[in-house]
C-alpha cells in the first residue's frame, strides 16, 4: 500500500487516477476509489473544482490484525494474522481565492 501512495503523492487528481489505473497492484483499485471519494467530497462540500485538486498529503498507518484460524493436524487450530492498514489522503486546491478588501 505504501509504494502506491508514495507514487501518487504530490500529483494532480487526474494524473493520480491514470497512474492508479495502470499500476499492477491489487490495492491500487482501493486507493483509486478513495481518491475519487475524496475529490467528490471536496467538490460537493467545499465547492472546489476537481481539475484544480492535487494530493497534498497521503500516508498509510498500520492498524489492527484480523485474527483467523486454520485447521491443523489432530484437531488443533493455527492462528493467522491478516494485517490491515488505514489510508489517509488530503487534497488541496492549486488556486487560492483572494479576498478583496
Amino acid at each position: 500500500m505504501r509504494r502506491i501512495i508514495d507514487r501518487i503523492r504530490n500529483t494532480s487528481y487526474e494524473e493520480s487516477l491514470v497512474l492508479l489505473e495502470f499500476m499492477p497492484y491489487r490495492a491500487s483499485y482501493l486507493v483509486s476509489q478513495l481518491v475519487v471519494s475524496a475529490a467528490a467530497n471536496a467538490s460537493t462540500n467545499l465547492g472546489l473544482n476537481k481539475s484544480n485538486l492535487f494530493i497534498s498529503e497521503a500516508w498509510a498507518n498500520n492498524s489492527t490484525y484480523l485474527r483467523r484460524f486454520r485447521p491443523r493436524a489432530q484437531g488443533r487450530g493455527y492462528p493467522i494474522k491478516k494485517p490491515i492498514c488505514e489510508v489517509t489522503i488530503k487534497l488541496s486546491s492549486k488556486i487560492v481565492k483572494k479576498n478583496k478588501p
